[in-house]
């Protein structure tokens, strides 16, 4: 006799499409599936004032692809050695094309934002990329977090906030994701009877997944603290295989005592600085060419930067402008677009808060930095005598960027360095389709945006909304139209 089948328990709520999270992947997916004819249910862990995760205070900014022919080279050459399958470099570059007009659909205006040219120029490829498009031409201010959830309000689509996703529901005889236990007050078993859409976003506010993948000590973070690598969770107990797990963006930056968000930090009045490692010696040049999470170092793009260390700089720095940029510059960021925290001009609020270390003598600020201050004294003596001769021998810095660390008081700070987002998780196809180990569909199961990112190395401004947003939608779309 064959083996009888395995009943499945009850549900406790019945959609066509769950999907998990309410960023720009989500809220793409959840549309896209609406649209297609689909009930959705949309699962949110945190209440809605914080939801959105990287979306909402990102610079909500994609490319504008002029070419999509050579956007599929400029691709390839910033994956380098680590290729992604061919047929998604192909559905990346023509769907990154559509991203306005699908936006403008919305009932959004779109419009450039500023000149900004690739930050890969030297790569083949690089003409297709025309800029930065936004949402009324404005960078951040949660506009297209905005744009996007009233599209989904609009609609009428079911948001559960405060309803973390715990784990995917599978059949038990056939493997296929059916449905996801959704938690918090009223835990529920919901039915997804065509799929379950994983936008999670990433893992960078999981301390033990930073470690273990990306070799970083809790490290604060730029944005949402929702990013703790659930989806990633519930991928791999459904049997996902991973890809690029190792990317990341990091920037230079800090947070304040006890907090585990943080600033940016880019000193654009000055090029008054240097870093220093914590042996307290300077150990690189401070200012490669450098796009979103790599930088050309010796010959070869590497993460950009990876490792911790102290920001040194003087009083004419401190005075010639904030170190990190205002609202009006860059609204982006938890700090700024979330909580509303405006940085000093003169940077002395922070100096007095504790955020910068201040101090009469360069042995002083070596106390305050735990470094050795024999080595720290000679390291700036060294980069001043660099500043001085207008080469910098042992770094390469540029001498247009060589600026005098001289005028006391010293001030510092020290950066993990700050982690902005993650690239890798659950490896998925060009229908945005989970596989296992084997290269075998996980029917039922999607993924999209940061959740897991198409970006195997390099990518460009404006790269990680694009694809969200097109991998979103095609999930979204695929998952209505598959049999339940």
């Amino acid at each position: 006799m064959p083996d009888e089948l395995v009943p499945l328990p009850p549900f406790d709520d019945t959609a066509d499409v769950v999907v998990v999270g309410t960023g720009a992947a989500g809220s793409a997916a959840a549309i896209s599936a609406h649209d297609a004819g689909a009930r959705v249910v949309v699962l949110e862990k945190t209440s809605a004032d914080q939801s959105g995760g990287n979306t909402r205070v990102s610079g909500g900014a994609w490319f504008d692809n002029r070419d999509p022919e050579q956007a599929a080279v400029y691709l390839r050459n910033l994956c380098g050695d680590r290729p992604v399958p061919e047929a998604i470099v192909r559905t990346w570059a023509e769907q990154t094309q559509h991203v306005s007009a699908w936006i403008e659909g919305l009932g959004a205006a779109v419009a450039p934002n500023g000149k900004f040219p690739p930050e890969y120029p030297e790569l083949d490829g690089s003409d297709c990329y025309g800029g930065y498009l936004c949402v009324d031409g404005v960078l951040g201010e949660g506009r297209l977090h905005e744009t996007l959830t009233d599209a989904v309000r609009r609609r009428g689509i079911e948001v559960r906030y405060r309803a973390p996703a715990v784990e995917l529901i599978q059949d038990p005889n056939t493997g296929a994701v059916v449905g996801v236990v959704a938690g918090g007050e009223q835990p529920r078993r919901i039915s997804a009877r065509r799929g379950v859409v994983l936008a999670t976003g990433g893992f960078e506010a999981d301390p033990e997944m930073v470690r273990t993948y990306l070799g970083l000590a809790d490290p604060p973070v730029w944005g949402s603290l929702a990013g703790t690598g659930d989806g990633h969770r519930m991928a791999m107990k459904a049997g996902a295989d991973l890809w690029h797990m190792d990317n990341m963006m990091a920037v230079n930056g800090l947070a304040p005592p006890g907090s585990r968000q943080g600033f940016f930090a880019m000193p654009l009045h000055s090029n008054g600085y240097l870093w220093v490692a914590p042996d307290g010696k300077r150990f690189v040049n401070e200012t490669p060419p450098t796009g979103h999470g790599q930088a050309l170092v010796h010959g070869r793009y590497e993460l950009f930067p990876r490792a911790p260390m102290h920001v040194v700089f003087d009083e004419r720095t401190r005075l010639a402008g904030p170190i990190s940029p205002g609202a009006e510059l860059f609204p982006v960021g938890w700090k700024l677009v979330v909580e509303g925290y405006r940085w000093s001009e003169d940077n002395s609020a922070e100096v007095a808060a504790g955020w910068l270390h201040r101090a009469d003598t360069l042995a002083e600020l070596a106390v305050a930095l735990d470094v050795p201050a024999d080595k720290l004294t000679a390291t700036v003596e060294q980069y001043n005598a660099a500043c001085a001769a207008g080469r910098d021998d042992a770094f390469g810095r540029p001498a247009a960027t060589l600026a005098p660390v001289d005028q006391p008081p010293y001030y510092a700070y020290s950066s993990k360095p700050l982690l902005a987002w993650t690239n890798g998780g659950p490896r998925r196809d060009e229908h945005s389709r989970v596989l296992d180990p084997y290269g075998a569909v996980i029917p039922g199961l999607y993924a999209a945006g940061a959740v897991s990112s198409t970006y195997s190395w390099c990518k460009d401004g404006g790269f990680h909304i694009a694809d969200a947003i097109v991998f979103g939608r095609i999930a979204g779309e695929h998952a209505a139209g598959r049999a339940g």
